[in-house]
């Protein structure tokens, strides 16, 4: 939905920028800084990692742990979602910022 708001109507510009937030490797971006700067509760981090275990073998583009660490920050905001959604958006929104300040771009060269 915050893309849709952004009103990008080029086609190709909506596609790279989708791509920065959705990203595994920028999602196991923003979770290793969430938990270097100490933002994530004990509670969170059991679901990070129930996750982050139950994840396969990792995607075609991705090695093993960039993927469990996205999958895990998945499973977090989910299960977030499901019983505090006041902590999810807020551990969403900081997301968003991290993205939008060119904290990560997706790529793995970073």
């Amino acid at each position: 939905m915050y893309l849709v708001e952004k009103k990008l109507t080029n086609v190709d510009n909506l596609h790279k920028t989708a791509i920065r937030f959705t990203s595994g490797v920028s999602q196991a971006k923003i979770m290793n800084k969430m938990i270097e700067e100490n933002l994530i509760t004990e509670e969170e981090m059991d679901l990070f990692r129930r996750g982050r275990n139950s994840s396969g073998p990792g995607r075609k583009n991705t090695d093993p742990q960039t993927y469990g660490i996205a999958t895990g920050f998945e499973a977090m905001l989910g299960g977030l979602y499901l019983t505090n959604k006041n902590r999810s958006d807020q551990l969403i929104g900081l997301a968003i910022r991290y993205i939008e300040k060119g904290d990560f771009s997706g790529k793995d060269s970073e």
